[in-house]
């Protein structure tokens, strides 16, 4: 996983635990803006998301949180 997108998810998980506590849950889609601006980057989360890890659409943020920092 390359460093933008670990940053990047680090900040929202963040961002979603302080806006609405450890229950809250997020999608692989939270990272991005609305526009398929960086298809690649989207495709790296995908990947990610959904062929490495085998997630659920929706994760607690506190789950994802702790799969990119280990």
């Amino acid at each position: 996983m390359t460093s933008i997108l670990k940053d990047k998810i680090l900040e929202v998980c963040d961002k979603k635990i302080a806006q609405k506590g450890t229950n809250v849950g997020v999608s692989f889609y939270a990272f991005f803006k609305n526009k398929n601006d960086n298809p690649e980057l989207l495709m790296e989360a995908a990947v990610w998301w959904i062929k490495t890890h085998q997630l659920d659409h929706f994760e607690k943020a506190v789950k994802i949180k702790e799969l990119i920092q280990d």
